[in-house]
């Protein structure tokens, strides 16, 4: 699998869209309109072949609007994930005892499973159909649009790890490792699944909540320059990581 796209939430777009763009160098890509059957309003970056996006609630009674009120403001929401084929995925999944709450089929096929069984994250398993390579950085992504690739930021070149906070991090890496066939971990700062591309790792609580999204590592040309315009903008900062949208963004230098 691969770590495709990562989703923040936020009572409004602009002052959580605007940062990104800023001190990553990132251009909104994509509004996509189909969001807009959960209550919601987005916008969509790409980050090399990887994709950043902020949703905002519209509709009182959307589950973005709870989430956001669970955790205590604007915070990580959805971890989106590519695969070969997501239909098989999707039985393979929901035979371990994982619940549903959305579905499509057709040439963008995903499922979204109950952040209940995820550990707290909502989580996606998607797959486009018909693409020569779906593996290559320039596959098609329809959450993406279709210009994206001419969107793609000169600093910042792909998303590396996000990172989930637990109570019980080493047992929640174990499920999801179960759940995404991933290969376990250990690491320095703890346990990892790894993936095909990209690491998703899980920390110990940094808040009351104590579930979801907290952190997000991106690889970056210049990390200095993205670090200065952050202080600038007097975001918090703190070595080589600066927190936007309630998220933690590690700046790693690019390889």
């Amino acid at each position: 699998m691969w770590l495709r796209q990562i989703a923040l939430v936020a009572h409004d777009l602009d002052p959580v869209v605007k940062p990104l763009c800023d001190v990553l160098g990132l251009t909104v890509a994509y509004n996509d309109p189909g969001v807009g059957i959960f209550g919601l309003v987005n916008a969509v970056m790409p980050v090399g072949g990887e994709f950043l996006e902020v949703v905002q609630p519209v509709q009182d009674d959307a589950s973005a609007r709870r989430y956001l009120h669970r955790r205590g403001g604007d915070a990580g929401y959805m971890v989106i994930l590519q695969s070969e084929d997501a239909h098989a995925h999707r039985d393979r999944i929901l035979g371990l005892g994982v619940r549903k709450i959305a579905e499509h089929d057709g040439t963008y096929v995903f499922t979204h499973f109950h952040p209940g069984d995820f550990g707290g994250v909502l989580t996606s398993v998607d797959s486009v159909t018909g693409v020569e390579d779906w593996f290559d950085p320039d596959s098609d992504w329809p959450p993406a649009g279709r210009e994206w690739r001419n969107a793609r930021s000169d600093n910042a070149t792909g998303i590396r790890a996000v990172s989930i906070q637990s109570r019980a991090p080493g047992k929640l890496a174990e499920r999801w490792g179960e759940l995404l066939q991933g290969e376990v971990a250990m690491a320095d700062d703890g346990p990892e699944v790894r993936l095909a591309r990209g690491v998703i790792r899980f920390v110990d609580p940094v808040d009351e909540d104590g579930t979801g999204v907290v952190g997000i590592d991106i690889a970056m040309r210049d990390r200095g320059k993205a670090l200065e315009k952050a202080r600038q903008l007097g975001l918090p900062v703190s070595g080589h990581t600066v927190r936007i949208g309630g998220v933690d963004f590690a700046l790693l230098e690019a390889v």
